[in-house]
């Protein structure tokens, strides 16, 4: 029997949902995992999915130091399944991407964070050494924003999801393919 990972997403211009795929993608290419993309958008027809979920990746933008309005509206929604301690150990794990260098996107994922905890869940952290941080590091380091929390990515606000740094997409894959390992680790 396979495990599952869903992704669940809000993405505001694309670019997060471009982050969504990869992260998806990291954890479908694990061999014994079968993942799930799930827009915030669509989440009614999914609240089944979600329950039968061994681990939740979430995924928001970070607008104004914080996650967007539609992916806190999910959050709120969830609260039939606090309640019922519905999301009760499983994985969680976060990603967030902004159009500034720091865009505050850590505030995004210690609030993803914080949700998690809310529902009893156990936090997967991105399991990576900062890059781009000495002379010798450059953009193309994975984790070349250096977060530990999650996968973090920066787009500029003046292009599209397909001009997004390479090396931002390949440490999303990187957590959606961690998250993937420690689900088999401990299932």
């Amino acid at each position: 029997m396979s495990k599952k990972v869903v992704v669940v997403y809000h993405s505001g211009f694309g670019h997060t949902a471009r982050q969504a795929e990869h992260v998806f993608n990291g954890a479908a290419s694990v061999a014994g995992v079968e993942a799930l993309r799930v827009s915030v958008d669509a989440v009614d027809a999914h609240w089944d999915d979600l329950a039968a979920a061994d681990a939740i990746i979430f995924g928001a933008p970070t607008y104004m130091g914080s996650v967007s309005a539609q992916f806190k509206e999910f959050m709120d929604k969830s609260s039939k399944v606090w309640f019922g301690q519905g999301w009760k150990d499983k994985l969680a794990a976060g990603f967030t991407n902004s159009a500034s260098q720091s865009g505050d996107k850590l505030n995004s994922l210690v609030q993803l964070m914080v949700f998690s905890a809310q529902h009893s869940m156990l936090w997967v952290s991105l399991g990576l050494m900062p890059g781009n941080n000495s002379s010798a590091g450059s953009v193309e380091d994975l984790n070349r924003i250096g977060g530990y929390a999650g996968a973090m990515a920066q787009s500029n606000a003046d292009q599209g999801a397909e001009a997004m740094q390479a090396s931002d997409l390949k440490t999303a894959e990187h957590l959606g393919r961690r998250v993937a390992e420690a689900v088999l680790r401990l299932g």
